[in-house]
């Protein structure tokens, strides 16, 4: 899945339909990125076949390492190994490094995310790739059958770990979103399982059937219509975005209003659950090598301006995302994307996000590669 930088503008998000909606939402869905996956040669038992090096695969970028386990298994490990080691073998112990690095692959993070990371990581370390060369290298992961780091991997490799995992981001993300969790809480059992299976079986229409009850719209702002602070509506004819000396810093005292669907004054009907009256567009920012940060993202700023993914960048890293007329340092990737600094974070949160409803923005150093 890729687009040109200059696709997607502030100005065409104003116009979203519920058609294109969509039709960002399966992108994000369908994208898939290649991994290269071997067995450590240093745990294969005595009988093996080590003429089987490596198995290819395009894995779905908002799937699991854990869900991919039974086609490893079957198309790679039981091919490698003879019957009577595969019989000791336990899929509870399997673990991925990456295979050049050696960082460990965790198992709780979508495989988009973890390519994306070892991307901008990567680059860190080798030279850049001629201009003007397009590259999608596999990720070449290192399997390994005994003894994983559970104290790193931060849950037990399986795929019922994994979902009890995802459910919590999913929750995490709705509070931020909602101000409380009953949008998901409030599910039916067969809807929580509906989510996973969605997810487990790379099913878009089952999973954003339920899915739906969730994420908000794309609702879009009138050109002319902003919110005040103060939860009032007010008529200006506003720029595309504020001059510099109006960015805000992360000590403003700029509050988003109330969304309607947390207040029992708000408005009801479809506006209630727009992505631009959420509390907080759920964000994470990951650095190469470096820290996650998290902050909360109101989706319009001061005035009822649509908060943009450049503000964003230039409030909390701005030693990375200067103000003009210095140039940036860095660039984000959402999905393997370049995303534009005009993007709005109310669309982000709505259109590329992941399945378990977080906006996980990568930050590469440099200028992207076209």
């Amino acid at each position: 899945m890729s687009f040109h930088h200059s696709t997607i503008h502030s100005s065409s998000v104003a116009g979203q339909t519920p058609a294109a909606t969509s039709l960002f939402r399966r992108l994000v869905w369908e994208g898939t990125v290649p991994l290269e996956i071997r067995i450590d040669g240093k745990e294969l038992p005595a009988g093996s076949d080590r003429g089987l090096e490596c198995y290819y695969i395009q894995a779905p970028r908002i799937s699991y390492l854990p869900l991919l386990i039974p086609d490893i298994k079957k198309h790679l490990a039981d091919l490698v190994l003879d019957e009577a080691a595969a019989s000791h073998i336990k899929d509870e112990d399997w673990w991925f490094e990456e295979t050049e690095r050696g960082a460990l692959m965790k198992w709780h993070l979508p495989i988009g995310l973890l390519y994306d990371l070892n991307t901008v990581s990567a680059s860190l370390h080798t030279a850049p790739p001629p201009s003007g060369v397009a590259q999608s290298p596999p990720l070449r992961l290192t399997l390994h059958l005994v003894s994983p780091p559970l104290d790193k991997l931060l849950l037990t490799p399986s795929a019922e770990s994994c979902k009890q995992s995802y459910m919590g981001q999913l929750k995490e993300a709705d509070f931020l979103r909602w101000g409380n969790t009953k949008r998901v809480t409030s599910l039916r059992k067969q809807d929580h399982d509906g989510l996973w299976e969605g997810v487990r079986e790379h099913n878009f229409d089952e999973f954003w059937r339920i899915a739906s009850k969730i994420f908000p719209t794309t609702t879009p702002l009138s050109p002319n219509q902003v919110s005040s602070p103060n939860g009032t509506s007010t008529l200006n004819s506003l720029p595309s975005s504020p001059p510099p000396s109006q960015h805000l810093t992360a000590t403003s005292t700029f509050a988003p209003s109330r969304p309607p669907s947390a207040d029992p004054s708000g408005t009801s009907g479809g506006d209630r659950d727009g992505a631009y009256n959420v509390r907080s567009v759920p964000v994470r920012i990951y650095l190469p090598d470096g820290p996650v940060l998290q902050e909360l993202v109101p989706p319009l700023i001061e005035e009822g301006r649509p908060h943009t993914l450049r503000h964003f960048l230039r409030t909390h890293l701005p030693l990375l995302f200067p103000p003009p007329p210095s140039s940036a340092q860095a660039f984000a990737i959402i999905h393997g994307v370049a995303a534009p600094g005009d993007a709005e974070m109310a669309w982000l949160g709505a259109c590329m996000t992941g399945a378990d409803g977080w906006v996980n923005i990568c930050i590469g150093l440099g200028r992207p590669s076209r």
